[in-house]
């Protein structure tokens, strides 16, 4: 297996869609090239923010192909979880032949699994898929919460490296920093108010939402606070706040793809049921966008003094 250093910003990617509802593969490859041009440490395709859920497995193999052949050298991290181990076996083979690095692993949703399930269906996709996984914790989507003594089992195993956790409970997510950190385990944020909180108890990384649009900004963020600046990691997670909010004031990836939109990176279109942003929401939008953007061109001035 190949070893993957998970230190740093991974953004959850969008899968942009033509009028038609097919995916715009020319866009996603653009996207591509675009977040690692602005230094991100990784991509991960096909996740809840790729609107996986509405995907067809074909299509969520073609957008990993897609994603591997406009990298560089960044690794891509597949979304390839199921609420059915079978299937989410299927995927992950079919994501590791399309040429993924490593797959993340939403934990089995609606079914609700016990913990010894969870723990039956992480090993299974470990013992059978010879790639780094990285379990998701989002109990908000799945309805099911991944104990930290479940993760910590999980973390005995090789191909078992991280976790994604979402669940937004700081004091769970620093048990699982502390059940694991004898381990080669990496604990990554998946909710970007709580990056800067998450690395301070150990954390290392964040699959990230807000990367999309801020994607140098996210990476000064995290990689100040591995650097132990966290005066400077402080001062970017305040500035990103608003923006990280607005991104969830309705279901995401409703928000970031309009942000995308009003950021000139391709029509903010969804698959059904998921609708656009409401248009006061979009307003708020646009200046929170503007209020970055000016900070930014400040920021430049500065620095060009």
């Amino acid at each position: 297996m190949t070893t993957l250093d998970l230190r740093g910003v991974y953004p959850a990617m969008t899968t942009p869609f033509n009028e038609d509802g097919s995916i715009d593969f020319e866009q996603l490859q653009s996207d591509t090239r675009r977040l690692e041009d602005a230094g991100v440490d990784g991509l991960v395709p096909v996740g809840s923010t790729g609107e996986s859920a509405t995907l067809t497995h074909d299509e969520h193999v073609e957008v990993v192909e897609a994603v591997v052949e406009a990298v560089e050298d960044v690794p891509v991290i597949a979304g390839s979880g199921s609420n059915s181990t079978r299937e989410a076996l299927e995927l992950s083979r079919r994501s590791a032949e399309a040429g993924a690095d490593a797959l993340l692993l939403i934990s089995p949703y609606y079914n609700k699994p016990e913990q010894s399930g969870l723990v039956e269906h992480y090993q299974t996709l470990a013992d059978e898929v010879d790639l780094p996984q990285i379990v998701y914790n989002v109990p908000g989507r799945t309805g099911s919460n991944i104990l930290p003594e479940t993760a910590a089992t999980l973390a005995e195993h090789p191909n078992i490296v991280g976790y994604k956790a979402a669940s937004g409970d700081l004091g769970q997510i620093s048990q699982v920093v502390e059940y694991t950190q004898d381990e080669d385990f990496a604990v990554l944020s998946g909710d970007d108010g709580l990056t800067l909180p998450v690395l301070s108890v150990g954390g290392v990384g964040t699959i990230s939402v807000v990367a999309n649009i801020e994607p140098a900004r996210t990476g000064a963020l995290v990689h100040s606070a591995l650097q132990g600046d966290y005066e400077r990691a402080r001062e970017i997670h305040h500035e990103l706040g608003p923006l990280c909010r607005h991104l969830f004031v309705e279901t995401n990836p409703i928000p970031v793809k309009e942000a995308m939109e009003i950021r000139g990176y391709g029509p903010a279109r969804l698959r059904p049921p998921l609708t656009r942003l409401t248009e006061p929401n979009v307003e708020e939008m646009r200046r929170i966008l503007d209020d970055l953007a000016a900070e930014q061109a400040v920021s430049d001035g500065g620095s060009a003094e």
